[in-house]
């Protein structure tokens, strides 16, 4: 989506300009993965209209390949607005304008699967599965386990506003079932599923050999799934990795950055603990700037702050334009910009 960001702080009722930005969640991890480095595509469907053009220009010249994202003549572009407060407070607002965009028309028939099995990894969110019929049947049939298919990583992403009937957003349990590497808060499988910390929500999603739980500030547990001499199924341990401090500017976006740094330590090979890291690191950096994307530390920068032992790592503070201080000299051990 087009996002539009405030020029200042307020109801939307009372905010009268927006600086034009662009949005969503699986773009959002696309172009954070690609400004690493790493190879990216980002398949969606989006109108022939300017803000289609907007979208497609923006997330190219992070480095995504954009050539198989649709146009769709009779729908729009989806957009969005929303007030400059912290999402977890109860004066954001966020008005969105999808319902009937061209995204909320993808079906399985749209997608080349030479494209969407080519990667490492395929990652979806269920803000899709919410869009429309056509969507969620299109995440189902993505999600279904079946030989060949890349390791499939699934964003939880509950929101409220677009699950009207609690109810219905236990389909987004029936599709993390079918995922190899989950991610989800523990306050939304709270709200969505009604299941409270990590090992219950690991109860009722023992199917993903990795599941991320994000605990919010205070940071996040994985649990993988191994299996031991004889081949059977080991579960019992769980890494946590506490969250940063952070001075923080905007909550949005934050998530993605997480899921962008966890899984670029997972395409690296990195042990569960930096994973976990590189996670917190890449969201600090979502954190710390107004719109949705945010430029990652470099991956050397990353490396050397995720390698500090546990009194440094709980003793950092990271604050806004703490990504632009890597140096050649710079040591892990040393000051980041704090306030």
């Amino acid at each position: 989506m087009v996002t539009f960001l405030p020029r200042r702080p307020g109801r939307l009722a009372d905010v009268p300009s927006f600086d034009r930005a662009i949005g969503g969640a699986e773009s959002n991890v696309a172009c954070t993965l690609a400004r690493t480095g790493h190879p990216t595509r980002w398949i969606s469907r989006v109108g022939t209209d300017g803000f289609g053009d907007h979208l497609l220009a923006a997330i190219a010249d992070c480095g995504v390949d954009v050539r198989h994202v649709r146009r769709d003549p009779l729908r729009p572009t989806g957009v969005y607005f929303r007030t400059a407060g912290d999402r977890a407070t109860g004066t954001h607002e966020v008005a969105y304008y999808r319902a009937g965009s061209a995204a909320s028309a993808m079906t399985a028939a749209d997608l080349d699967p030479a494209a969407l099995y080519g990667g490492r990894i395929l990652h979806l969110s269920g803000i899709t599965a919410a869009l429309s019929a056509d969507c969620l049947a299109l995440l189902t049939e993505l999600t279904t386990r079946r030989p060949g298919r890349p390791l499939l990583s699934f964003d939880v992403n509950y929101r409220p506003g677009l699950w009207r009937d609690t109810a219905r957003a236990r389909v987004l349990l029936d599709l993390a079932r079918g995922a190899d590497l989950v991610f989800v808060g523990d306050d939304e499988a709270r709200d969505a599923w009604g299941l409270h910390g990590p090992r219950a929500i690991r109860q009722a999603l023992p199917e993903p050999h990795t599941l991320v739980v994000k605990q919010g500030r205070a940071g996040a547990t994985v649990f993988r799934r191994t299996r031991e001499p004889g081949g059977r199924r080991d579960d019992a341990t769980a890494t946590f990795v506490p969250a940063l401090d952070v001075d923080l500017v905007a909550a949005t976006g934050a998530g993605d950055a997480f899921a962008a740094g966890f899984l670029s330590a997972t395409l690296r090979g990195l042990p569960d603990r930096a994973r976990l890291r590189h996670g917190h690191l890449w969201a600090a950096a979502a954190l710390t700037v107004p719109g949705d994307l945010a430029t990652p530390p470099s991956r050397p920068y990353a490396d050397r702050l995720a390698a500090l032992d546990d009194p440094a790592w709980a003793s950092l503070r990271l604050a806004p334009g703490w990504t632009d201080a890597d140096t050649s000299g710079h040591r892990a051990d040393e000051e980041v910009p704090t306030q």
